[in-house]
């Protein structure tokens, strides 16, 4: 064979191999996955801000999966109505982080959310994240990725005893004191949720977590003596106020005014140091233990201040930040997977400032090593023997609005006919939900069992 055939065979061969290539190459990109193409930037919504925000978003960045997966975290205080935004303008976030239980309901009702992966599922229980029957199936839509336990009282009061910081456990001393208590409802759009809290915990620790349940997911009236109880217990427990110091609650945010002698001028000094005349005790959740960083702040579990029975002492009201998918891509679901998963949270806590590293609902997780974390950790993982989900985050977002308003008008004006109207009110917002969930219960079908339980489901 002479060398000119040799060379026309060999440019024939490598003109063939070309074209497989470019054929090869072009049916790769129709599947994504040719050359060095990157997977599109996942959109995670939450809402975390300032410190927070960027630890959350620092461990993001360091999760990689070896896939080449990034992610742009968006942050924001407004997050309802962000969300709302961008579902109506069919741009929604692959994963949003929710506190509401009763909007992620809606949401899964809707169609809205996809549901989670088996691992990710099997980190998801009661009372953070049941399971929810949709269309017939039985499935798990949204996981904790952060909790918070809500009943409890924050002081200063070196009158009290000092014993047992450490080890006080689950039951709560009652207290025989008349705390001068702090009290500030403002919050922007969600103001008088710290209200609701109030009383919440009260109707908790009074009338026990059956009842809870029932009223929380809008089988109870608002009407029924156990639920109008609660909220005159609250006000009984405040005492009669001035008018300036009413007005000083409804204006104040929860966080207290800004600390003229902290770095910058602007960091919150918690409602202990921040109102007039001087309170000694706090009702607020374990998040406000940054504001307290660094002072000699008593934490004690609030069934012993709420005149409440002691055979509820056992029993706390927590929240919790949940993850949920609301896109069709397959990553967004790994994601979350992962988000829940133990490497996410070990680099979450590293990431953190001491004060504001975050509790998770295992008592094998990475949890904050500071005394009163270690504390707080301990009943939201082992010793308490029920956690209630916070009774307004089950109910429909209408519900829970309407509550939050109620909060602030009898803030106000704490009389009887003022309740009634109040209650009667709240009432007629419940039983307008209800048809919306297909099941009377106003609440999206979500399971009474999924309300209260004791640690780890």
């Amino acid at each position: 064979m002479n060398r000119a055939r040799i060379r026309a065979r060999t440019r024939t061969r490598t003109r063939a191999a070309f074209r497989g290539f470019l054929a090869a190459c072009l049916l790769a990109v129709t599947a994504g996955a040719c050359a060095d193409e990157k997977p599109a930037t996942l959109v995670v919504l939450g809402p975390w801000t300032g410190d927070e925000g960027e630890a959350f978003e620092a461990m993001l960045n360091k999760l990689d999966d070896g896939t080449g997966q990034t992610y742009t975290y968006q942050g924001t205080r407004s997050l309802r109505e962000t969300l709302v935004a961008q579902l109506e303008a069919d741009a929604p976030p692959d994963v949003a982080i929710l506190n509401s239980v009763g909007e992620l309901t809606e949401y899964a009702r809707t169609g809205r959310l996809k549901p989670l992966t088996t691992t990710a599922a099997a980190r998801a229980y009661p009372p953070w994240a049941p399971a929810l029957s949709v269309d017939g199936t039985r499935r798990t839509y949204w996981v904790p990725l952060k909790v918070d336990l809500k009943s409890l009282v924050w002081s200063r009061d070196r009158q009290e005893r000092q014993e047992g910081q450490e080890g006080q456990g689950r039951k709560a001393g009652r207290s025989a004191a008349a705390p001068a208590w702090c009290v500030a409802l403002a919050s922007q759009a969600t103001s008088g949720w710290p209200g609701t809290d109030w009383i919440e915990d009260i109707l908790l620790h009074r009338a026990g977590p059956g009842v809870y349940t029932a009223w929380a997911t809008g089988r109870l009236s608002w009407r029924d003596p156990r639920v109008r109880d609660a909220w005159t217990t609250w006000a009984a427990l405040l005492g009669k106020r001035s008018k300036a110091s009413v007005d000083e609650s409804l204006t104040m945010s929860y966080v207290g005014t800004p600390d003229p002698s902290a770095k910058g001028g602007g960091a919150p000094r918690g409602l202990l140091g921040s109102m007039t005349p001087r309170c000694t005790h706090e009702h607020q959740s374990a998040f406000i233990r940054y504001v307290y960083a660094g002072d000699r702040v008593r934490v004690d579990p609030a069934a012993g201040f709420l005149r409440g029975r002691s055979a509820h002492d056992g029993a706390y009201e927590v929240a919790g930040d949940m993850a949920a998918v609301f896109s069709d891509n397959p990553a967004a679901r790994t994601l979350v997977e992962r988000l829940s998963g133990g490497t996410a949270r070990t680099l979450w806590r590293s990431e953190a400032k001491k004060e504001l590293r975050p509790f998770f609902p295992d008592a094998a997780d990475p949890q904050p090593t500071d005394a009163t974390g270690r504390r707080i950790a301990a009943i939201l993982t082992r010793e308490a023997d029920t956690l209630c989900f916070d009774a307004s985050d089950v109910m429909p977002p209408g519900v829970r609005d309407a509550f939050h308003r109620a909060v602030l008008r009898y803030f106000r004006d704490p009389g009887d006919a003022r309740l009634d109207e109040l209650l009667e009110q709240l009432d007629a917002v419940r039983e307008d939900a209800a048809p919306d969930s297909g099941t009377g219960t106003g609440t999206g079908g979500l399971p009474a069992s999924g309300v209260c339980a004791p640690p780890g489901g």
